[in-house]
């Protein structure tokens, strides 16, 4: 078993970053009905919608619901009447692959800056800056693609103070607001092809100057029947996390290799969400209708000897089926959901991290059988 840890840097050497980030601006999903995706994540997830793009205020080919929850923001857009590249662009990308993420914006303090760094550096462009105004200000917008259809939209948005984006107008939440479930998006998983794990891991090196945080291969992520690897990379402040999945050989079909035939390809397999309050969060969530992945009670007999003490008893954990993971700086909680839509591709992680800024290698395991006792279910492992 092999594991790399490369702590932050100073903050000399972040004020050096070649590729300085911000953090996440949004996750952006295109979606076959934007209107009840809003209404989902805002029921099942606790979001609040704060902007909307659509008919009523000048969009006539697509509608955007633009939810927030702490730092963390998805944008949800469908296509009304597709008129444009970018509107035929999104509805074949839902024909395609489903409902799935189209792009992980990234705020930057220079998108110009930024753009020019990266497809110096090989990206490939999909948008050239450019700038959108209004009256709360302006925004400079770039784009590059990476694994599959999936692109990072560079923003830029210091110089500005709307509910979104131009173009965008503020929005009443769906539900009456309530106390927020997660504050943050801790990090976002993308799966690729066999055998490209390393290119795209190279790709954040060069276009991004982003830094192996984390790697785990051979008998890391392995059960009797699948495997994969995956490595984890970041930019120098540790608040873009991307950790990069491939199939490993196995005895039988993996949860990569399932994604890869259900979406069609390589994208975005899952977000983690950062909550304070697991145990809070998951309660509100099932009362919700949201689906997480079962977890055997003997996984929990040994895991206090292990684990040791945490924020959360071993009998809730058990309740609730929350892992738990500690390494050398602290610990973490985790839990999985089900696939939020009818194809087995897109899901979530919500995770309280103590101190661990792991990615619960010790789960991997249990992780993985469960994942593959829903696949057996589905008939796909």
């Amino acid at each position: 078993m092999t594991q790399t840890t490369q702590h932050a840097p100073d903050v000399t050497a972040r004020q050096a970053d070649p590729f300085p980030v911000k953090g996440m601006d949004a996750v952006v999903f295109a979606v076959g009905n934007a209107k009840q995706a809003a209404h989902y994540y805002s029921t099942a997830f606790g979001m609040q919608l704060v902007a909307y793009s659509g008919p009523e205020n000048g969009s006539r080919e697509t509608a955007s619901y633009v939810l927030e929850s702490g730092s963390a923001r998805f944008v949800f857009t469908s296509v009304i009447k597709p008129a444009t590249d970018w509107g035929r662009f999104l509805a074949e990308h839902v024909a395609e692959h489903g409902d799935g993420v189209i792009d992980l914006a990234i705020e930057v303090p220079d998108a110009r800056a930024a753009h020019a760094y990266a497809t110096a550096h090989g990206a490939r462009s999909v948008a050239e800056p450019y700038e959108l105004k209004d009256e709360h200000g302006t925004v400079v917008l770039a784009a590059i693609a990476t694994y599959g259809n999936t692109r990072h939209t560079l923003v830029e948005r210091s110089g500005y103070d709307g509910p979104y984006l131009p173009g965008f107008v503020a929005a009443r939440p769906i539900v009456e607001p309530g106390e927020r479930f997660f504050q943050a998006i801790d990090h976002c998983v993308g799966n690729v092809e066999l055998g490209r794990m390393n290119e795209w891991v190279d790709f954040y090196h060069k276009v991004m100057g982003f830094t192996n945080m984390k790697e785990f291969v051979g008998d890391d992520i392995a059960t009797e029947y699948s495997a994969l690897m995956s490595k984890v990379v970041a930019d120098g402040t540790r608040k873009v996390k991307f950790p990069i999945n491939e199939p490993a050989p196995g005895k039988k079909k993996s949860q990569i290799d399932e994604y890869l035939e259900f979406y069609r390809g390589a994208g975005v397999q899952h977000i983690a969400l950062s909550t304070n309050d697991i145990v809070k969060t998951v309660r509100q969530m099932r009362a919700a209708g949201v689906e997480f992945l079962d977890t055997p009670d003997a996984y929990y007999d040994t895991l206090g000897d292990w684990v040791g003490d945490t924020r959360v008893p071993v009998d809730t954990l058990r309740e609730l089926k929350i892992l738990a993971d500690r390494d050398e700086d602290g610990y973490l909680l985790q839990i999985f959901t089900k696939p939020v839509q009818d194809r087995p591709t897109v899901f979530f992680e919500l995770i309280e991290r103590h101190g661990s800024m792991g990615f619960g290698k010790g789960n991997f395991k249990a992780l993985f059988e469960a994942i593959e006792r829903e696949q057996a279910r589905r008939g796909n492992l």
